[in-house]
This record gives structure tokens, C-alpha cells and sequence, in this order.
């Protein structure tokens, strides 16, 4: 808050409009303005940097197998390893966005995953190779910062967009790699170094990449609108939370455990064909090992337009039909791409496999970008705990996923991609229980009760005691500023006398 000479509180200026809680009400897609563009901007290439590194081992798995000796059994477990470890990391990366601010907790995370990639040139054997990816997977919860920093960022008319763009820019970087990786093991084996160490020298560059962005997003991000956690912590303008209420009022919201089980076969899905799409064309249709990459990258290329526009679908949805309509379209959406999932494990020729593999690209990210147009909403208070949560079921769906169907031989890889298929239509119907006391759910409107408020159901979080002490003055304005998830009709309505007006720069 700034102080006028008169010494009356005015509002800080920003370069975008904003509401009360000063998160921007408009996405300017080309504008690096501070802090809100520019918090948007450092994410998206963070999260892509890592991405880069996490996956940057798939498209030059036919060099390795050969120079590490590894069985289908190896490159399976190596493949689970990329993933699994960031089931847990996630979920404490959200608690660490709540309790310590996403700049902070991101860039420490991307730093301290940083050396593996480098140790991945030294890797000798197939257990070293799996443990290197084990720990660079890590740094796919970075993920969780992201969504977190956005939400923290634009306000609810456009916050599915900023976090559908975000996360499907920072996604690129799984498709981005699979193009990146074997040119510049291309161009290193073409200066004079043998394949066998070409592949190994390659690995610096995603691991300079990855400390970089960190290094960025430290000196030029900012956790919130109005400064970093630290400092309005210091001042008092935001008071430290506790870490036991947060992560309780997390996990007991079902519908955080709904959603994580449901992204766990949209986002699962897409790490899952991350790890065996490009080997999937180079062993089916007998391709060259630069071709079989374009392909594969064209899946997680995907994401320059399907997440975001999930994410504004989302919105659209939300503006229109609020909650309920952002529901629906998400199960819809998830479903089509279940049905997509069946027919390329089903097609046989390589120009209708390409032709598949790309529509269903498009329905699987979609529902990712979707999905984060809901998270949200969920809980103000324990937002980080709740999007780790989902981030987590992601990487747990990726887990389950390979385990089941792409670990050593047991399902031929088109039978996996089929049966994968069946999976994401089952886990899709569990979004029929969401339901929202204020808002409704996919087959029930509102609850008629007094009580059913965006004011009670976010205050429902804060004791008593807490409220006393103004601790909920936060989820009070955001409670304000999401009654637009009633859908239109809320549009005509007068704001109580309570509520606080929209701020604007």
C-alpha cells in the first residue's frame, strides 16, 4: 500500500488492471510487465527448462541402451524412476508455495536438481542411469510452483488462462527436447566425438538451461502482487501461516483428491507417452532415430495451443455457466480424449498413428489446462497443498500407468496405449462428486441454504480465533472475487454492501 502526500493509503499502480486482492483481471500474453507478466514469463521457462532436462534422455535412448547395455526391463523401471520422484516432491512443493512463496521454493528446487543432469554424462550402468532420472524428475515439481505463482497472480475471470498457458509453454519443453536432444548430439558427434560420448557431452546443455532459469527467476520474480512473502511478512502486511493448518485443510478436501485422481490420466498420460513415444515409432514403424524424434516432439508440441487452450476454455465455460460449466467441459474434454487414446493403440499405419497421435495430444493437454481452471477454486487458504496434491496425482497416474502397461514386456506398446485409453474414461467419472455448496456440481445446482455463500465456504477454513486477528481478510476478498463462478446471472446482481469493489490501476 503507498501513501499519498496528504497521508492517505492509495492503491499501488500496476501496468494491468486489477481486483482487490491486486491480482491482475486481464492476460496480456505479449507484455513482460512486472510483476504480474513477468511472474508469468519466468514460470513458463523455468518449468520448460526442466522439463527439458527431465526428458531429455527418451529421444536418445537407442544410443544409450546400446552404450549402457540396458534391457526393455531398465529403460521401463528408468522411465517410472523420471516420474516417480516427484509424487511426494510436488505435494511438498506445495506446502513450501504456502508456507515460503513460489519464487523462493522454486528456483531452491531447480538448483538443487540442477547437478544431476549434470552427473547424467557420467552415468555408467543401468542402475546409475535410473537413479539420475530418478532425481532429476524431481524438478517436475516446479509444476505446482507454477500454477501456484499464477493463481497468486491474475484473478478468477482469467486465471484458468494464465495457468493453462503457463503450464502448456512449460510443457513444450517435453516435446521441445525430443527435437533438441538429437540435434545437438548430432552436431557434437559431427564435430569429431564418438556417439557413445556424444550423447554423454549433450546432457550439459539442459543442465545449463535448468541453472539459469533458476538464477532468473530469483533476481526478477516476485510471489505477489504487492512483494515477496518475506518482506510483507516482515511488515506485516501478511501474516505466516501455520504449517499443520494449511496442509489439513488440504488434504481433507475431497475434491483436491478428485481432481489429483483425474489429472492423474491427463498430465499422467502425457509424461507416460513423454517416456515411449519416440521409441514407440522407432521400433513399430522401423523409422531413423531423427524421424522418430519430429514425431514424437509433435505430441508435446502440442502444448503451445491445447493447454491454453484448455485453460481459456475453461474460463469461457466458467464466464458463461460458472463452476458447473468449468465441470463439465472437463470431463467431456478428458473423455474424448480416453476415446482418441483407444483408437491410436488400434490404428496400424504410420500416417493415421501420426494423425491420431496428434488430435489425441490435443484432448489429453486440453484437460490438463482445464483442470487448473478448477484447482483454484478449491481452497484459498491451502491453494499450494491442494494444486501439489493434483500435481502429484499427475506424476502418480504416470507411475501407475508404466507400471501396469510399459514395464518390460508383458503388453505390447500399442496394446498398453490402448488399454491406457479405457483407463483415462474411468478415472474421468469421479468428476460427476465435485460439488460446490455455493455453486453446484455437474447435475446439481447450488444449495438453497443461507449458508451456501463464497463467504462460508471459504471462511470455513479460519477458526474463530483466527478471525479475530484478521488472518482471513485474504479468502474474504478472494471469496468476493470469485461469485462470477455462479455463471452470468451473477453478472446482473448487486454486490452485498460487504463486498469490496474491483481495484484498478
Amino acid at each position: 500500500m503507498e501513501i499519498s502526500s496528504n497521508g492517505a493509503e492509495t492503491q499501488p499502480k500496476f501496468a494491468l488492471p486489477v481486483d482487490s486482492e491486486h491480482k491482475a483481471t486481464e492476460f496480456r500474453l505479449f507484455s513482460a510487465a512486472a510483476p504480474h507478466m513477468r511472474a508469468f514469463h519466468l514460470s513458463w521457462v523455468s518449468f520448460f527448462a526442466c522439463f527439458v532436462s527431465t526428458f531429455a534422455a527418451p529421444p536418445l535412448l537407442p544410443i544409450i541402451r546400446d552404450n549402457l547395455n540396458l534391457t526393455a526391463t531398465d529403460i521401463g523401471n528408468a522411465g517410472i524412476a523420471s516420474v516417480s520422484g516427484a509424487v511426494f516432491a510436488r505435494l511438498a512443493m506445495g506446502t513450501a508455495c504456502d508456507l515460503f512463496g513460489p519464487r523462493l521454493a522454486s528456483a531452491s528446487l531447480i538448483l538443487l536438481t540442477a547437478p544431476v543432469v549434470f552427473f547424467t554424462s557420467i552415468a555408467s550402468s543401468p542402475v546409475s542411469f535410473l537413479l539420475v532420472r530418478f532425481f532429476t524428475g524431481f524438478s517436475l515439481a516446479t509444476f505446482v510452483s507454477t500454477q501456484f505463482w499464477m493463481s497468486s497472480m491474475f484473478s478468477a475471470p482469467v486465471v484458468g488462462t494464465a495457468n493453462g498457458v503457463a503450464g502448456g509453454w512449460g510443457n513444450l519443453g517435453g516435446g521441445a527436447t525430443q527435437l533438441i536432444m538429437p540435434l545437438v548430439f548430432g552436431l557434437i558427434r559431427d564435430i569429431g566425438a564418438v556417439k557413445f560420448t556424444a550423447w554423454r557431452i549433450a546432457f550439459f546443455i539442459p543442465a545449463l538451461f535448468q541453472t539459469l532459469s533458476a538464477f532468473a527467476v530469483l533476481m526478477f520474480g516476485q510471489d505477489l502482487p504487492d512483494g515477496n512473502y518475506k518482506r510483507l511478512q516482515k511488515s506485516g502486511d501478511k501474516q505466516k501461516d501455520k504449517f499443520s493448518r494449511v496442509f489439513y485443510h488440504g488434504i481433507t478436501n475431497y475434491r483436491g483428491w478428485i481432481l489429483a485422481l483425474t489429472y492423474g490420466y491427463c498430465f499422467g498420460v502425457e509424461l507416460t507417452i513423454d517416456n515411449i513415444i519416440a521409441e514407440y515409432f522407432y521400433d513399430r514403424f522401423n523409422l531413423k532415430l531423427h524421424t522418430a524424434g519430429i514425431i514424437a516432439a509433435s505430441f508435446g508440441l502440442a502444448n503451445i495451443i491445447s493447454r491454453p487452450g484448455g485453460g481459456i476454455l475453461s474460463d469461457v465455460m466458467g464466464k458463461r455457466f460458472g463452476m458447473r460449466g468449468r465441470l463439465w467441459t472437463l470431463w467431456t474434454v478428458q473423455t474424448l480424449g480416453g476415446v482418441f487414446c483407444i483408437i491410436l493403440g488400434q490404428v496400424d499405419s504410420l500416417s493415421a498413428s501420426v494423425a491420431v497421435m496428434i488430435i489425441f495430444s490435443i484432448f489429453v493437454q486440453a484437460a490438463c489446462g482445464l483442470t487448473f481452471g478448477v484447482v483454484p477454486f478449491v481452497s484459498r487458504r491451502s491453494l499450494g497443498v491442494i494444486s501439489g496434491m493434483t500435481g502429484g496425482g499427475g506424476n502418480v497416474g504416470a507411475v501407475v500407468t508404466q507400471l501396469i502397461f510399459f514395464k518390460g514386456s508383458k503388453y505390447s506398446k500399442e496394446t498398453g496405449i490402448t488399454l491406457m485409453g479405457v483407463m483415462i474414461i474411468c478415472c474421468s467419472l469421479p468428476l460427476l462428486l465435485i460439488y460446490f455448496p455455493q455453486w453446484g456440481g455437474m447435475f446439481c445446482g447450488p444449495s438453497s441454504a443461507k449458508t451456501a455463500t463464497e463467504e462460508d465456504y471459504y471462511m470455513s477454513e479460519w477458526s474463530s480465533d483466527e478471525k479475530d486477528k484478521g488472518l482471513h481478510e485474504a479468502s474474504l476478498k478472494f471469496a468476493d472475487n470469485s461469485r462470477r463462478e455462479r455463471g452470468r446471472s451473477v453478472h446482473s446482481q448487486t454486490l452485498p454492501s460487504n463486498a469490496t469493489p474491483p481495484a484498478n490501476a
